[in-house]
Formats: C-alpha cells, structure tokens, sequence
C-alpha cells in the first residue's frame, strides 16, 4: 500500500502540471470575484471564506479524471482487481485517494491563507477556512473516487465526473463555510459544524473507496 501510495503521489505531481494548475485555477477563482461584486472590501472580507471553499471544490474537481483512466489504459487495474485477495479493493481505492488529495488537493490547502489575503479577510477567519479545507477536502476525493471509477470505461468522462459527484459535495461545502464563518461570527458556532464536517470526511472515508471498488469491478468484469 505504501508502494501504491508513493507511484500515484509520483504519478499525480507529473500529470497535467500536478499541484500547480490546481492552485493557478484557484488563484484565477478567486481573482475574478473582485470584479464581479466590487471593490467592497468588507463584502469581500464577508463572502472571502465561501468564495475560498467554493474555488477549493472547483479546482479538486480538475484532476479526478485521471484518478484511474492512466491505470485502466496500461493495465494496472487489472492488475489491482486480481491481487483483491491480498489488498481489499476498497483499501486500494483509498491508498489511491489520499495520494491524489495529497499531490492535487492539499496545495490548495496550502494557498489558501494567501489567497484570503487577497479577500481581505481577518485572521480568525484565514486560519478556520485553513482548517476547515484541511478536514473538508479529503471528502470531495472520496466522493470524486466514485465518480472518477462509474466514467473510467468512458475516453472523456472528466465532464460526467464532475456532474455525478457536485450534488454530493453540497454538504461538505454548506459546513465547511458555516463552520468557516462560525469563527469570526459571534452568535454562530464553530465548532458543531467542524464536528459534522469531519464526520462528514470519516463517512466517506468509508463509503466512498467501497462505492469506487463496486464500480471498478463493473468496468473491468
């Protein structure tokens, strides 16, 4: 497992540019909502942790595709699917999954204080929107593992992938934000939202390798 860890954190670095893409679209996400809501620096202070999370969600959507086509074209999969008896696939799936958030998604994690920087937003608020995409955005890989496994059979399921699994991440986002504005917000808590959100991120922990493996045997039966 470790094995499989280190390839596809390899793997995902090189592919497509690796980290920095994901963080240029997000910097591009964020850039343009000055010019769409003005140069109030209060509203954007305001709106600057939903503004953040929701250019996270977006650019982790970006490399998803690519979470098993690579292995499906040279065969690995196959390869996978047989050592089933050794290696769960569902474990396999999730090995796979912290590598891709690991190599795409937590450089948007890292960015993240930059970027609420440039929203003018306070430091309470920097550092729970920090937190929160820290614990919030290993679930959108989960989630995205079931989507990326239903479009692998498919040459361009990238589009598919992203419909199938947006509806899901709408909880993720609704506490991630919540808990994100529950820090700087006195009458709102942060903490009970932080709870959901990382039971949130433990449930598909589970749910979403399981999903991934159910459908990866599909495509490769």
């Amino acid at each position: 497992m470790l094995a499989l860890y280190l390839r596809d954190l390899r793997i995902g670095i090189r592919a497509g540019g690796g980290a920095l893409v994901g963080v240029l679209f997000f910097l591009a996400v964020v850039a343009v909502v000055p010019f769409g809501v003005g140069p109030d620096l209060k509203l954007l202070a305001r709106i600057g942790p939903a503004i953040l999370w929701i250019g996270a969600l977006l650019a982790s959507l970006l490399g998803l595709e690519r979470l098993f086509q690579a292995d499906r074209e040279d065969g690995t999969l196959d390869l996978l699917a047989l050592a089933g008896d050794r290696h769960p696939p569902a474990l396999t799936v999730l090995v796979k999954c912290l590598a891709h958030w690991t190599a795409s998604v937590l450089p948007l994690v890292i960015a993240s204080p930059l970027l609420g920087l440039f929203m003018n937003m306070e430091a309470a608020a920097i550092g729970a929107t920090t937190l929160t995409l820290l614990v919030g955005t290993p679930a959108i890989a989960f989630i995205g593992a079931v989507g990326a496994a239903v479009a692998v059979a498919l040459p361009r399921g990238g589009l598919l992938v992203s419909i199938l699994i947006l509806p899901l991440t709408v909880p993720v986002l609704i506490f991630g934000v919540s808990a994100s504005y529950g820090a700087v917000n006195d009458p709102e808590p942060f903490l009970p939202p932080f709870l959901i959100l990382a039971a949130l991120t433990l449930f598909f922990a589970v749910i979403g390798p399981l999903g991934a493996a159910l459908a990866l045997k599909q495509a490769t039966d």
